[in-house]
């Protein structure tokens, strides 16, 4: 199969890093060739963290070109309009509806007014997920990550029970449980969405896209 590309951006403390790291496993699950790069600003305090997984039959680089990857999902939306460049025509942004004020050092410049729109604008696919109420429902606001990886899943070739078994090797058994959770709520999310938009095209009337 051809090579996909994703990266996941947020900031440290988020999970970006984990997140990537259980699309990389997944992947290599299913049997797909994998590279995964990951660059971390300060992280620590807030910091840029984004991560580059590929995968299909043969990847020579972990890093993906800018301008070639397909889905980009953004645990924050400034991070999303960050590293939107690297987002092929057309391609996929999936963003949770949640901001964090970016580190400043003499810089004054307002939280950007409408970064989703912007990314509409640009003419990609934006989905906009609330994964941070998403996981604080489901009993913990770090979860959001993988109420992300799971709307994320909904387009790759990767099975379900790659992901499963990802799980259950690689988070802690106490944790497994919300984190199940937490994927599934995102699953569901996006196949509900993806749903009502085939309703929308047979059921003759249009859909209405705004998350």
């Amino acid at each position: 199969m051809p090579v996909t590309n994703v990266v996941l951006a947020g900031v440290g403390g988020q999970g970006a890093g984990l997140a990537s790291e259980l699309l990389a496993l997944a992947a290599l699950e299913a049997g797909h060739d994998v590279k995964q790069g990951e660059f971390h600003g300060v992280a620590q305090r807030g910091g840029a963290v984004f991560s580059h997984v590929r995968f299909g039959d043969r990847v020579h680089s972990p890093m993906a070109p800018r301008g070639q990857v397909d889905v980009l999902v953004a645990l924050e939306k400034l991070e999303a309009l960050r590293y939107a460049h690297f987002v092929r025509p057309g391609g996929t942004v999936i963003v949770n509806e949640h901001e964090v004020e970016p580190i400043r050092v003499g810089d004054q410049r307002p939280y950007p007014d409408d970064p989703v729109g912007f990314l509409r604008d640009k003419g990609f696919e934006v989905i906009v997920l609330e994964a941070t109420r998403q996981a604080l429902e489901l009993g913990d606001h770090r979860a959001a990550n993988v109420v992300l990886l799971g709307a994320l899943s909904t387009s790759l070739d990767i099975p379900t029970d790659a992901w499963e078994r990802t799980f259950t090797a690689r988070i802690p058994e106490r944790f497994l449980e919300l984190n199940r959770r937490a994927f599934a709520a995102g699953r569901a999310r996006e196949n509900g969405r993806t749903g009502e938009r085939e309703h929308g095209r047979t059921g003759g009337r249009e859909n209405v896209r705004g998350e």
